[in-house]
């Protein structure tokens, strides 16, 4: 194993490594297994394991957590098993969260589930050592040019108190080359200037991917730090289930009723209001749709779709079901569409077919004034431990990146909208070549510092994440506690208290957590507004009319 700290692009502006390009350099050079501890997150611990995993690499998970209030105290805690893994959710999460959070605290539980491994000697001194955290908890050692004074003394302190320690390379860039590219994302988060950066916030430049072979070289004198972290990697074991649906819960007040009973009654009971006479081909139609959902699982999916629908329409807001659930009939008969799919011999199996390795794609628009408190519903109704808001992870683009980095560099803000508005509304990959054909830009000369530089690291931040912001739809709802699955953070703007997951849509997907899409539409809102002034002036007729989204 070549590090057990490695930190990707994902720890939003701590590491700079892709976790492509993690993955890659592992297979290279032949590892079995390879970790990711990205600092206080998890953001793209989900993506990590889908690739480790396509390339049959064992992946290990875990996260370097700091204390908020005095950063010297520090440890990469790594899942051993699922139950470490939820764990290590909430420990990030309450983390994220909680401004009282306290990293010493940690030490007052049981961590039988996780790895502990620490290079801070501060936290070594401030908890008391247990059997069990003795068994689990290693000191770590590094060896670079910086860290050797310290190493001997963590050393020295692991063998006075029994502790077993353990070898690290801590990675945050690929190569030695990229060092200054950490640099300038350290002053990007920092919102400095790169030469004024103290040097204690950078990390070591001698932190990059550490090939197998010269890690065993360079730890050939302490073999037991090395077996020890071969024996951690061994003994990690965890299975997040990708692509198997997790799917959210519906409570039934009928006992005797089960998820799809219950879903067939209000069906039909739904097919009775819509078609009057009942057809034979409707019946059909409805019992084959209902037997294809019942049999991918979706039944408590539904359940929630339509309960949601039910809020509304008992709220008088004004909604409406888009998307390829207009092809089904039982959308249809649940309220969630208007559009008879009958008449319109729309197919089901464009929404739902046995062979659909995704789950159902329901679009719900509601009054863009209205939707805030159809999704405070969903979380009163199915609790706050199991709904969030998905995140949407923004990225550096050319514009973004060239700003930021302009700025770091030194250039004042009228430099840097000077030529910013000049740049591409486009990826910043190839950025240097791209300003070059701008003739706006030819009274510069690009090929000489700052500018080279500058488009230079622009181009190499390119899709880089830069914070989390929310989904403009995604909600989640989960059976489980939803840290048994995602750890959760404030989105940007934590002012306005917005909880999202620290995964994005894709990575939420992969893990089989199911998302419902809660939409605004103002074009909603502005037609209740009409009816309402319809209403005022006894245009009854005309407002029945306009009532799209009665039942028929």
């Amino acid at each position: 194993m070549f590090t057990l700290h490695a930190h990707s692009n994902y720890s939003l502006l701590s590491g700079t490594i892709r976790i492509e390009e993690l993955v890659t350099f592992a297979k290279k050079h032949g590892s079995h297994y390879v970790a990711l501890t990205d600092t206080n997150g998890m953001s793209g611990l989900i993506k990590f394991v889908k690739l480790c995993l396509e390339q049959n690499i064992k992946p290990i998970l875990g996260s370097l957590v700091d204390d908020p209030k005095d950063k010297n105290l520090n440890a990469v805690f790594i899942a051993k098993n699922n139950e470490g893994y939820a764990q290590l959710c909430r420990i990030i999460t309450t983390r994220k969260l909680k401004e009282d959070f306290s990293l010493i605290d940690l030490f007052s539980e049981s961590l039988n589930n996780l790895y502990v491994i620490t290079s801070s000697i501060e936290l070594l001194k401030s908890i008391k050592f247990s059997q069990e955290l003795k068994q689990n908890i290693f000191v770590e050692l590094i060896v670079t040019q910086k860290a050797k004074p310290k190493t001997r003394e963590l050393y020295e302190y692991a063998k006075e108190n029994n502790l077993q320690v353990v070898a690290s390379h801590p990675a945050y860039f690929v190569s030695k080359e990229d060092f200054k590219l950490h640099q300038i994302v350290t002053a990007i988060r920092l919102n400095g200037v790169i030469d004024n950066i103290p040097i204690e916030l950078l990390e070591d430049e001698e932190y990059y991917l550490m090939k197998p072979e010269e890690f065993n070289q360079t730890w050939k004198g302490l073999p037991e730090a090395v077996w020890n972290a071969d024996r951690i990697a061994h003994n990690c074991q965890v299975d997040l289930k990708l692509g198997e649906y997790k799917f959210p819960e519906y409570q039934l007040k009928e006992k005797e009723e089960t998820p799809f009973s219950y879903l067939w009654k209000i069906a039909f009971q739904g097919l009775a209001r819509r078609y009057q006479p009942l057809t034979e081909q409707a019946i059909k139609k409805l019992q084959y749709e209902l037997e294809v959902i019942d049999e991918l699982g979706y039944s408590e999916y539904f359940l929630i779709v339509w309960d949601i629908i039910r809020e509304a329409k008992a709220r008088g807001i004004m909604h409406l079901g888009r998307g390829s659930a207009a092809n089904s009939l039982v959308s249809y008969c649940l309220g969630f569409t208007e559009v008879d799919p009958i008449e319109q011999n729309l197919y089901f199996e464009r929404f739902l077919n046995r062979g659909r390795v995704s789950p159902p794609d329901i679009d719900l628009d509601f009054s863009w004034r209205e939707r805030d408190s159809i999704i405070k519903y969903i979380f009163d109704k199915y609790g706050y431990d199991k709904v969030a808001m998905i995140s949407t992870t923004v990225t550096f683009r050319a514009r973004s990146a060239f700003r930021e980095v302009a700025k770091v560099f030194g250039l004042s803000n009228m430099e840097i909208s000077e030529y910013s508005k000049y740049i591409p509304w486009s990826t910043a990959e190839g950025l240097p070549s791209i300003v070059a054909k701008f003739p706006q830009t030819k009274s510069i000369d690009i090929t000489i510092d700052p500018w080279k530089s500058i488009l230079k690291y622009s181009s190499k931040l390119s899709e880089f994440p830069h914070y989390l912001s929310i989904h403009p739809s995604g909600i989640i709802v989960t059976k489980n506690k939803l840290t048994d699955y995602v750890a959760l953070e404030y989105a940007k703007n934590k002012g306005l208290g917005l909880i999202v997951t620290q995964p994005d849509m894709y990575s939420i997907e992969d893990i089989g957590l199911v998302k419902i899409d809660i939409l605004s539409q103002r074009s909603l809102g502005v037609l209740k507004e009409t009816m309402k002034m319809l209403n005022e002036f006894g245009e009854d007729e005309e407002e029945e009319n306009l009532n799209v989204y009665k039942l028929k």
